[in-house]
């Protein structure tokens, strides 16, 4: 088909109209949607919490400064862009160049890409069972408890205490027989106050040994008997604690001789020659297991958003430095490794440099989402603890919505916030010139 005739398309003011009738559509949303919400909210930021009849100038920009949880908000806020846009994107360009050189390259992207998958409100409910402090229920403090325990073994019983006044508590924990004892004699160490989910599961029935000429044995057991029995006295449907250490100190405390109690409960001290002794269950046996790390208190939960947050983002900084880094040329490295440069060499002279307009975009792009985080904090952090852990954007939603409906300074807040990203935009803004 033939080309129309010059001057035979429409004019300047015909091209005008028709690209304002393209643009009409979306300059109309920018307009309901971004424009008047931003005029509206300054202005509002200059009243105060009667609405527009009460003018209170710049006293909710004041407030800002002046309260205390409001001041929290703002250092931490500081935290989140001091530590997560770097480490975000030093993460990101460590997993791009090691999918590099990795066989199985797709299923390490697929691993690390897939928190961005799913909601940040989500991952906030994930993390936060995860963190949860009881080894039994947080995934985190249980990969704790499997090394804490490996280093130091909890006790066979987390409480119990002496079933009958012969059996005395020492300050280091551990209990006593209060009646010394000599060669020949038997030790019986009752204790109560055990839970039969706490009784060890190789326990038998408790056997009450005889003397024997010598030695020095005895018996620990689980001093109770459905229905009543007699305290200090082994006896059937009781069952012997296996696993417990049981310490023979001379009558000057020394410690001479320590064993470990059978299935049954009982023990024996060899040969243990002429004079009394003390038998004593040593503090270990009630070594408590480790009870995990408050993740979500107070001390910890910044920390602890931060790592959740690294967690999500971690996968896009991958995959946006990985598409620079494939397109580089690949020459210039080789060049570099011709030259003999090492490994370490060519990715800090080289490879950063080459990335570093993609570095920056992901350094600016964490920098702008880290300054408006909410919903992760909102689904993380215990109510408890969320004025500890608040951040600009939650303390703007909770001032206005959260109770208090505070709009003038629910306003001042997210007005302060827009000016705290116009920097960080007018850099981009530089960036994408430069570039272009």
């Amino acid at each position: 088909m033939a080309a129309p005739p010059p001057g035979s398309g429409p004019g300047n003011a015909g091209r005008y109209l028709i690209g304002a009738l393209f643009l009409a559509p979306a300059i109309a949303m920018l307009g309901v949607w971004m424009v008047y919400p931003a005029i509206y909210t300054i202005v509002r930021s200059f009243f105060g919490l009667h609405g527009f009849n009460n003018f209170v100038g710049i006293d909710n920009y004041k407030a800002i400064f002046q309260t205390a949880t409001l001041v929290t908000a703002i250092k931490n806020n500081a935290i989140w862009v001091a530590v997560v846009p770097a480490l975000v994107t030093s993460l990101g360009l460590v997993f791009a160049v090691l999918t590099e050189r990795i066989r199985w390259s797709v299923a390490f992207k697929a691993a690390v890409f897939l928190p961005m998958a799913i909601s940040a409100f989500a991952t906030g409910v994930t993390w936060r069972i995860m963190y949860q402090q009881d080894p039994s229920q947080g995934a985190v403090n249980a990969l704790g408890r499997v090394i804490v325990d490996t280093v130091q073994k909890p006790g066979v019983l987390p409480s119990a205490f002496p079933s009958t006044p012969n059996v005395v508590p020492l300050k280091n924990g551990g209990l006593e027989l209060k009646t010394p004892i000599k060669a020949g004699g038997v030790a019986r160490l009752g204790v109560t106050g055990i839970a039969p989910a706490d009784v060890p599961k190789s326990a038998v029935q408790v056997v009450d040994p005889a003397a024997r000429p010598g030695s020095i044995v005895g018996v620990v057991w689980r001093d109770f008997k459905p229905g009543g029995g007699v305290s200090g006295k082994p006896e059937p449907q009781e069952l012997g604690i296996p696993g417990v250490t049981v310490e023979l100190h001379a009558a000057n405390g020394k410690l001479v001789a320590h064993t470990t109690s059978a299935p049954n409960g009982d023990f024996e001290f060899k040969k243990v020659g002429a004079g009394t002794f003390n038998a004593e269950i040593g503090p270990q046996t009630f070594q408590k297991p480790w009870g995990g790390i408050a993740w979500l208190g107070s001390k910890l939960i910044t920390p602890s958003l931060l790592i959740a947050y690294i967690w999500i983002w971690a996968g896009f900084a991958m995959v946006i430095i990985g598409a620079g880094l494939a397109a580089m040329p690949r020459d210039v490295l080789e060049a570099a490794r011709t030259d003999g440069a090492s490994e370490w060499k060519v990715f800090r002279r080289v490879t950063v440099p080459l990335l570093a307009p993609v570095l920056s975009v992901v350094f600016i792009t964490m920098i702008i989402n880290v300054l408006k985080v909410f919903d992760l904090i909102v689904a993380l952090a215990p109510e408890s603890t969320q004025n500890d852990a608040t951040v600009i954007a939650l303390s703007m939603w909770r001032t206005s919505f959260g109770g208090v409906n505070n709009f003038g300074v629910g306003s001042a807040i997210a007005v302060f916030l827009f000016v705290l990203v116009i920097p960080v935009l007018l850099l981009n803004i530089r960036r994408f010139r430069t570039e272009g």
